[in-house]
C-alpha cells in the first residue's frame, strides 16, 4: 500500500464535511465462509476469466492499435475502453487483499498497454482515433468518452492505493488535465450522457489533492438541466431539471445511480447542502417508490429505465446488476456523510439479493437483468457484447473488504456482518485491531474480539439491521447481559462505549425468524403475494426444489410455517426454507385462458411442501420456473 492509501471509495485524509471515514481494503482481510471464498474465487475465476474475455474480444487489442502496435479496425461497441478499465480497478483492489506476483504481471502488462495509447495532449479514448478524431467530444450525449474517463480515474487511484505505483494515476491525471482544458473554466459547459466521470475526478482530487478535479466533477453536475441544454433536456439523461432540484429518479437507472455518487462526493467536499437535500430527496422516491425487494433498481427494459412510482413488474423486471451496484455504492457514501443506519441497510439489501445473483456460484457467468419471475428461459452468460456488469461486479466483490467496517472520531463502525479481521487507525492515530466471528447471514449471531484498543474511552457501533426483532435481540459483554444498549428501534446503531482492554468480547444475538413481506396496494403485481425474508436474504421458490407441481402454481396458506435446512447448490452451501402449502390443481385451468370470477380458495389447490432457497443462488441448476412473490390462499 503507497503511503495515505485509502478504501474504496473516500481518501481516509480528505472528505471533511463527511461523518464516516471508510478504512484501506488491505486493513481488513475477511475470513468467513460466505465472503472470504467469494473475494478469493474473484481473484482465481472470475478476474482471470475476464482479461481471457478482454483480450479475445479485442478490448486490449484497441489500445495496441490506438498506440499503433498493430493496425485493423477498432473491435466491439465504443465504450468497451471502460471495461477494461473496470477490470484493473479490479485487479487492483484484489491485490489490496491478496498480494499476487502473477496477477500483478498481468495489470502491469495492461497498464502498459493503456499508457501507450495515450496521445501527446494527454487524450484518450481508443474509439475516437485516426479517422474518428475529428469527433472527439462531438456527441457528449452518446458516445461515453467521459464516462470511460471517469473509469479510468477510478482504475489508477485503485492501482496507486493498492501498489504504490504512479504508472496508471499518471495516465488518469494527463487525461484528467486534458479534460479540464475541455469543459474546465476556460472551456465550455459539458457533461457526459453517462455519468461516471463525477466519481472518479473527485477520486482524483482526493488522491493529488488537485482542486481543479473537484471543480470539474461539480461543474459537470451543474451542467445539468441548464439552458441551453447541454444533453437535449432528456430525463433519460438526468439533463430534465438541475441536479439541486431534481426530486424523482428517472430515465437510464445506472446513469442517475451514478449521478447520485457523484453529488455525494460532492457534498462529501464541500457540504453543499442543495446537493444533499435533492440526494435525501431522491433517496426516498427510489426507496419508498422505486425500489424492488431485492434492493435492485430500474424497472424498464426501454431505456433500461426507472419507471412510473409502483411500478415493479416482476417477469419484466430490468434490475440491471450495474444498477443494483450503483445502488451500493450511492448508499456507501450517504452512510459515511450522515452516519445513518438505513443506508448501511439497503446497502447490504442490494448487495446480497441485486448484486449477488449477477454472478453465477462459481463466478465465470452473469446476468445482465435479473427478473423476480421467470419461466426458465432467463440464463447467465459467459460475456456479452455489452459487457458493462461483469467487470463492475468483479470490482465491487474486490473493494468488498473496504466496506465492513469504518471509523470516526468517537471509534468504531461495524456496518456489514462477516468474520473478518482488522486493523484499524482511528483520526487520532489510536490503532484497534478486532475479530469478528459469524455464519452472517445464515446466523445472526456475532462475536467480536478486541485484540488491540487504545488507553482511553471509544465507543465500538453496531447495526442492527431493520429486520432484527429489538425484542429479542440481545447484547452480551465479557459474557455479561449488556441488553440494555439494545434500546430503541430496529434499523439502528448501538453504541457500546468504554476503556476496553486486550481480551475483550462483545457478542450480539439478532434473530432471524423468516418474514412474509407484502408491498403497497398500487404494486399491482404483488397483490395476494408474498415474498419471504430471512435476515439480510430474500429467498425464491426455483423448480429444481419444487418437483410436486409447476413453480408458479405453488401457494403459501394463512397459517404456513417455516423450517430451515442446508442445502447444496452447485456445490454451495444454503439455508434453504422449507413450508406446507399448496399447489394449484392441474386441471383447473387446462382448457380456459379466461373464466367467471370466483375467489380462489384452497379447495383448488392440494397440498405440497414448498423449498424456497436464497434468490442470489437461483438459476445455477437445471433451467425452470422461478418465482419471489408467492400467492397466498385463504383457509377460509
Amino acid at each position: 500500500m503507497a503511503d495515505g492509501a485509502s478504501g474504496p471509495i473516500v481518501d481516509t485524509t480528505a472528505s471533511p464535511c463527511a461523518r464516516l471515514r471508510p478504512l484501506p481494503v488491505a486493513a481488513v482481510r475477511p475470513t468467513d465462509e460466505f465472503w472470504a471464498p467469494r473475494i478469493a474465487r474473484n481473484r482465481v475465476a472470475t478476474i482471470p476469466s475476464q482479461l481471457a474475455q478482454c483480450k479475445a474480444t479485442g478490448r486490449v487489442d484497441n489500445f495496441r492499435r490506438a498506440s499503433g502496435k498493430i493496425g485493423g479496425e477498432f473491435q466491439g461497441i465504443y465504450f468497451n475502453d471502460s471495461d477494461v478499465y473496470k477490470w484493473a480497478e479490479a485487479a487492483a483492489w484484489s491485490l489490496a487483499t491478496y498480494p499476487d506476483p502473477a496477477l500483478e504481471a498481468e495489470l502491469d502488462g495492461v497498464v502498459a498497454e493503456i499508457a501507450a495509447a495515450q496521445q501527446p495532449d494527454g487524450y484518450l479514448n481508443t474509439y475516437f482515433m485516426f479517422e474518428r478524431a475529428k469527433e472527439r467530444f462531438r456527441n457528449l450525449k452518446d458516445m461515453h468518452e467521459i464516462y470511460c474517463a471517469g473509469h479510468l480515474f477510478q482504475a489508477a487511484v485503485a492501482h496507486f492505493r493498492a501498489t504504490g505505483k504512479r504508472t496508471l494515476l499518471d495516465v488518469a491525471c494527463r487525461l484528467a488535465d486534458h479534460l479540464v482544458t475541455q469543459f474546465g473554466p476556460d472551456g465550455r459547459i459539458g457533461a457526459c450522457g453517462h455519468e461516471e466521470a463525477e466519481m472518479g475526478l473527485v477520486e482524483l482530487f482526493r488522491t493529488t489533492r488537485d482542486a481543479r478535479y473537484l471543480d470539474l466533477a461539480r461543474r459537470m453536475i451543474e451542467a445539468r438541466g441548464q439552458t441551453p441544454a447541454v444533453l437535449g433536456r432528456s430525463p433519460y439523461h438526468q439533463d430534465h431539471a438541475p441536479f439541486a432540484k431534481q426530486r424523482k429518479m428517472t430515465g437510464h437507472a445506472v446513469r442517475h445511480l451514478y449521478l447520485c455518487c457523484g453529488a455525494a462526493d460532492v457534498v462529501a467536499e464541500t457540504g453543499d447542502a442543495a446537493y444533499l437535500a435533492a440526494l435525501d430527496a431522491l433517496w426516498h422516491n427510489f426507496t419508498l417508490r422505486q425500489m424492488y425487494i431485492t434492493g435492485g433498481a430500474g424497472s424498464r427494459h426501454e431505456g433500461e429505465a426507472f419507471g412510473d412510482d409502483y411500478e415493479l413488474p416482476n417477469e419484466r423486471a430490468y434490475t440491471e446488476t450495474c444498477a443494483a451496484i450503483g445502488s451500493v455504492m450511492w448508499n456507501w457514501r450517504m452512510l459515511l456523510l450522515t452516519g445513518l443506519p438505513q443506508y448501511a441497510d439497503v446497502l447490504e439489501l442490494a448487495l446480497y439479493n441485486a448484486v449477488l445473483p449477477g454472478l453465477s456460484l462459481d463466478g465465470t457467468r452473469y446476468f445482465y437483468e435479473n427478473p423476480l419471475a421467470d419461466r426458465g428461459g432467463h440464463r447467465r452468460q459467459e460475456w456479452f457484447g455489452c459487457a458493462c456488469c461483469p467487470p463492475n461486479v468483479a470490482r465491487l466483490l474486490a473493494s468488498l473488504p473496504g466496506y465492513l467496517y469504518s471509523i470516526a472520531d468517537e471509534g468504531v463502525y461495524v456496518h456489514l456482518y462477516a468474520s473478518s479481521e482488522a486493523a484499524l487507525t482511528l483520526p487520532t492515530g489510536d490503532t484497534v485491531r478486532l475479530r469478528e466471528e459469524t455464519d452472517y447471514p445464515w446466523n445472526g449471531e456475532i462475536t467480536i474480539h478486541i485484540d488491540e484498543a487504545p488507553d482511553r474511552e471509544i465507543t465500538l457501533f453496531l447495526r442492527v439491521p431493520f429486520w432484527a426483532d429489538e425484542a429479542e435481540s440481545q447484547l452480551f459483554l465479557n459474557g455479561d447481559d449488556a441488553t440494555n444498549f439494545l434500546t430503541g428501534e430496529p434499523g439502528a446503531y448501538r453504541a457500546v462505549r468504554r476503556l476496553w482492554r486486550a481480551g475483550d468480547i462483545v457478542r450480539l444475538v439478532l434473530p432471524m425468524p423468516v418474514e412474509c413481506i407484502e408491498s403497497h396496494p398500487h404494486v399491482t403485481s404483488n397483490r395476494g403475494r408474498v415474498a419471504l425474508q430471512r435476515g439480510p436474504l430474500v429467498y425464491c421458490i426455483e423448480q429444481a426444489d419444487n418437483p410436486n407441481g409447476d413453480a408458479w402454481d405453488l401457494a403459501l396458506t394463512d397459517d404456513s410455517t417455516f423450517s430451515t435446512e442446508r442445502l447444496e447448490i452447485a456445490g454451495h452451501s444454503v439455508i434453504a426454507l422449507r413450508t406446507d402449502g399448496l399447489v394449484r390443481n392441474a386441471n383447473a385451468w387446462a382448457d380456459a385462458l379466461y373464466a367467471p370470477y370466483a375467489p380462489e380458495n384452497s379447495e383448488d389447490f392440494s397440498p405440497a411442501t414448498l423449498t424456497a432457497i436464497p434468490y442470489y443462488a437461483w438459476a445455477n441448476r437445471e433451467a425452470g420456473p422461478m418465482q419471489v412473490w408467492i400467492p397466498v390462499v385463504s383457509d377460509q
